[in-house]
């Protein structure tokens, strides 16, 4: 059975926020909505200062506490463990928003475009089914569908591969099927250290974030990372 996973190697990071902005275009999100966006995190006490930066967004958690709580089954989370929002069965209760304790979800009541009117890249993709309703970042799963419609790799093929992995200028974001011993992302994490946020609540997030082992930072960050997220919501 195949499982779409994303790994993040946080010692590759550098924090440009490349991706957080080829998620943008890709998926044309208003302005102060980021589906992929980076955490900027600083760890220690002068002089022994670790700093990291921390990709987050929909982890796509094996068992996501935001589909229980869905009154119209508007969340749905797929056998290769996508977990997706059908935009004419939401009804925009955010109670999905309420529950992920990634803080992954927004809903965007009425149309805003970066400059106040829309920039003709703004008019094209504009999405009014996307109004009102809870909205986060899919794994681009369009674009995994169509390229293994056309035989391609998630993961190893750009056209089958979600945007913010293209984009990434320093390789941190690894992306395939876990399933796969022989994938790339099964063969980065065999050899690795990582962790995954929050898993100590059960919700078996499918985001693995990789650091050095012999390095303790990996057990603090996790513990912060929600604190973080709701001091930059």
């Amino acid at each position: 059975m195949t499982k779409w996973t994303m790994a993040v190697d946080l010692r590759r990071c550098v924090g440009c926020q490349t991706c957080t902005a080829a998620c943008k275009h890709a998926n044309a999100t208003p302005p102060g909505v980021q589906w992929r966006r980076v955490l900027d995190m600083e760890f220690g006490e002068y002089p022994n200062v670790q700093r990291a930066f921390v990709p987050v967004g929909c982890q796509h958690c094996d068992d996501p506490p935001c589909l229980p709580v869905c009154p119209t089954t508007a969340t749905k989370k797929r056998p290769d463990g996508i977990v997706t929002i059908d935009y004419d069965l939401c009804i925009g209760c955010a109670y999905c928003a309420v529950s992920c304790p990634y803080q992954a979800r927004y809903k965007t009541e009425r149309a805003t475009f970066a400059y106040g009117k829309p920039s003709e890249h703004e008019a094209l993709r504009h999405d009014e089914d996307r109004l009102a309703v809870a909205t986060k970042c899919t794994f681009c799963v369009e674009r995994i569908d169509e390229g293994l419609e056309h035989g391609l790799t998630p993961g190893v093929d750009p056209a089958a591969t979600p945007a913010c992995v293209n984009s990434c200028i320093a390789q941190a974001l690894i992306f395939g099927d876990v399933e796969d011993p022989d994938s790339n992302v099964s063969q980065l994490l065999a050899r690795s250290q990582h962790f995954r946020m929050h898993e100590e609540l059960g919700t078996g997030p499918n985001m693995r974030y990789i650091w050095d082992s012999a390095d303790p930072m990996p057990d603090e960050l996790a513990a912060r990372v929600e604190t973080k997220l709701e001091e930059n919501p």
